[in-house]
């Protein structure tokens, strides 16, 4: 139970049914508006990829993978997929987008690893996207302008989710406010990483912290990013404030991605050079995949948010420890 946050006096502001409904409302909007903003097409996502790829998510590099053998496939290793983060550049490769398109799939993933409290759960679900970009445009400005666009999108769908439910109060600021992990930590060198995000987004309520992953003046990382994926330079996390928690909430992990120069320089920080065995990083090598941006959107904490809930679980249908149930149901927060 530790981490549990339960908010004195909380109360669900909608029924279970209402809950349901404001869901689908968040979902179906929010997708169309990211859509839009960023050029994208819907695709069909996988659930499952074979171990040997090396086109799984591998998250910080410590979690483990559900995996198993199947009946059909011999000795090959299945992974559940932890994101796809990987899997879309090679999509977008394989059916051809160009500079200015690009797709979103609807993932569902399981991260067995995860401590489950307010905000984590073993069940992820996500808008993963991706979209292709010019060589010119890996810069930290159309990193910017591509992080306005998504808030705008979530802003938007937070509108008419208020439209139809007016007792819900808006809950996501526009103006997004970007700050560096090293400036964060040059402004709160004694505080914790969680202790500077909450400072910072109580502050500025909509915040992007960005260049995380690589080693920062204390010698650490802010927070722990996988090498091959994102570019350690030109990333970051949309964090929002959460007044029901009275703590930041990270929506949104994301950036440009990789080229052939930070892939390598990123395995060999992590002394993880034996990955460019696997296709996908040897296609980045040879400069055959395309150059791209891309993250996820949490699905269940964008609607967490905007419905103003204590906990995940109220959002999201997944299994918790039979204590948290109680302890929940105790203090007015109803799990799925």
């Amino acid at each position: 139970m530790k981490g549990l946050i339960l908010p004195e006096g909380y109360s669900a502001k909608l029924s279970l049914r209402e809950t349901q409904r404001a869901i689908k409302i968040v979902k179906d909007n929010f997708q169309k508006r990211l859509a839009h903003e960023l050029n994208l097409d819907r695709v069909t996502a996988p659930v499952l990829v074979t171990k040997s790829s090396g086109i799984n998510d591998d998250l910080n590099g410590v979690e483990r993978k559900v995996e198993f053998d199947t009946l059909e496939c011999g000795a090959e290793v299945v992974e559940i997929v932890q994101s796809l983060a990987k899997w879309k550049r090679m999509a977008l490769y394989r059916y051809g987008y160009s500079a200015g398109e690009g797709i979103y799939t609807d993932m569902n993933a399981v991260r067995r690893d995860d401590k489950v409290d307010n905000v984590h759960s073993l069940f992820v679900d996500q808008w993963d996207w991706e979209r292709v970009i010019k060589k010119e445009e890996r810069t930290i400005e159309f990193l910017k302008d591509t992080v306005r666009k998504i808030i705008n999108a979530a802003a938007d769908t937070q509108d008419i989710l208020c439209e139809n439910f007016p007792c819900l109060e808006k809950t996501i600021e526009r103006d997004v406010f970007f700050i560096t992990a090293q400036e964060l930590e040059d402004m709160y060198p004694t505080f914790t990483d969680k202790e500077k995000e909450d400072a910072i987004v109580k502050e500025h309520k909509t915040v992007f912290l960005m260049q995380i992953g690589k080693a920062l003046k204390s010698g650490k990382p802010h927070d722990g990013r996988a090498p091959d994926y994102d570019d350690w330079s030109l990333n970051g996390d949309i964090l929002v404030w959460n007044n029901v928690l009275g703590r930041s909430l990270e929506l949104s992990s994301m950036g440009i991605r990789v080229d052939r120069e930070a892939l390598r320089a990123q395995l060999a920080e992590r002394d993880a050079l034996d990955r460019m065995k696997f296709d996908y990083h040897k296609m980045i090598d040879e400069e055959i995949l395309p150059l791209t941006i891309g993250g996820g959107v949490g699905q269940s904490r964008l609607c967490m948010q905007m419905l103003s809930r204590a906990h995940i679980g109220e959002v999201q249908v997944s299994v918790w420890p039979e204590e948290m149930k109680k302890v929940c149901s105790e203090n007015g927060i109803f799990l799925l």
